[in-house]
């Protein structure tokens, strides 16, 4: 595997993984547990309403009461279109050589969190078994500035960068809501030292122009691009927050104008696409229109993959109608919360991507506890997939992926595949 041209803050310029390893190690060099995940395929038979299935070692459940509480009731659930050949489906045929994603949700090392600064624990097998691995850095990471004057502000020291990297994540978003906690001196903390630490970071930037540049990678010939930004920012801070010429901030989507100029140019030269979005309301389980009604525009413009995170729950993830692969809500990843609630239901998504072609999808389930997420099992890994899974008809997303007909060299996926590159419900390798 060789990946080249990362871009983003603190990722390297050349050759070579973000983590200074030879590329290859990442697929052959390690040898990860094997966490039982199941594609997004129907297995009805076993977990009514789920198209996820999986994940049979970790730690037990954590005791502290959670600290977010339980999701409200979701609201009425929409029928998920029939899935079919969509608008430009021959364009998103499956081409060259699989690659494993991994997407994790909001994490920041507060409170009992904090333990993820010396390791995230078992998980890190789960997210160094993909190609590349993606999730939500929320909190600055500086030991200076002052804090924003709202209710929650996070931050965390450089050390963050390694731990993260030693647990096998390539790139952080920070374009959240928790980016500029402690404020401009924050922010340039922040890019020092991912800089100084080699780690990408997108989302954020001196400027607007930096704060959407994406992150790239070159691996098995497919050339991947990753873009961050959020829809979430508080009323009072966000004119200060938001990145500008000349200014530093975040790379903001409440204005879609500068998020859809970078998706059509990253189309322009990408095999796949990514957005990243801190997008949604807190503790809503299904998505409203401030998530749903913006996916069609960002797939126009060329998104191939769109997830985020936010509600601090997961949400419904699955295949749109227009082909393309959208998570709604990754959930919390290293949190402080604990307990049993639905906001320490955890995992990573895990989407085996061909091309334009998302040909596999799996959710490996975890559990926080003690502020990690920490591989589910049993009765639990079932609780949490069954979550996952019920949720995709309130998103309007569907459990596989369209059937995109008798098109040439849509044949394999990284698993087993029926008719025309369908995948089905078969284990994961973890690799």
């Amino acid at each position: 595997m060789v990946r080249v041209r990362s871009r983003g803050h603190g990722g390297p310029g050349g050759a070579g993984d973000a983590r200074g390893r030879v590329p290859a190690a990442r697929s052959a060099g390690r040898r990860p547990r094997k966490p039982v995940a199941v594609a997004l395929a129907a297995v009805g038979a076993v977990l009514a309403g789920c198209g996820m299935f999986g994940g049979d070692d970790g730690a037990p459940p954590g005791v502290v009461e959670a600290g977010l509480g339980a999701a409200p009731p979701a609201t009425a659930p929409a029928t998920p279109a029939k899935p079919t050949v969509p608008p430009g489906g021959a364009e998103r045929a499956p081409t060259g050589e699989p690659v494993t994603l991994a997407f994790a949700g909001d994490t920041h090392f507060a409170g009992s969190s904090a333990a993820g600064l010396t390791s995230l624990g078992p998980i890190g097998q789960t997210l160094s078994a993909a190609d590349l691995t993606m999730l939500n850095l929320e909190t600055a990471i500086t030991t200076g500035g002052d804090p924003a004057p709202k209710e929650f502000t996070f931050r965390a020291p450089p050390s963050a960068f390694t731990s993260l990297r030693d647990a096998g994540v390539d790139v952080v978003s920070m374009a959240n809501n928790h980016g500029m906690d402690y404020g401009v001196t924050g922010l340039a903390d922040s890019l020092r030292d991912a800089q100084a630490a080699g780690f990408p970071v997108i989302g954020v930037g001196e400027d607007d122009t930096s704060a959407f540049r994406p992150y790239r990678a070159e691996i098995k010939g497919q050339r991947i691009t990753m873009i961050a930004a959020t829809r979430v920012l508080d009323d009072e801070l966000a004119a200060a927050w938001t990145a500008g010429p000349g200014k530093p901030g975040l790379a903001s989507a409440k204005d879609m104008t500068k998020l859809l100029s970078a998706v059509r140019a990253a189309r322009a030269d990408s095999d796949t696409v990514v957005v990243f979005l801190h997008w949604g309301v807190e503790r809503r389980a299904c998505p409203g229109t401030d998530q749903s009604g913006i996916v069609p525009a960002l797939v126009d413009a060329g998104a191939d993959i769109v997830v985020g995170s936010h509600a601090h729950l997961l949400q419904g993830g699955g295949w749109h109608p227009t082909g393309a692969f959208v998570d709604y809500g990754l959930g919390n990843f290293v949190f402080y919360s604990s307990g049993m609630g639905t906001n320490t239901q955890s995992g990573v998504l895990r989407l085996t991507v061909q091309g334009r072609a998302v040909t596999q999808a799996q959710w490996v389930p975890a559990r926080i506890s003690g502020g990690l997420p920490r591989p589910a099992t049993g009765a639990d890994a079932e609780a949490i997939l069954a979550t996952k899974g019920s949720l995709q008809q309130c998103a309007g997303l569907n459990p596989n992926p369209p059937t995109w007909g008798a098109i040439p060299g849509a044949t394999g996926t990284a698993g087993a595949t029926g008719p025309a590159g369908q995948a089905v419900a078969s284990p994961t390798t973890g690799g």
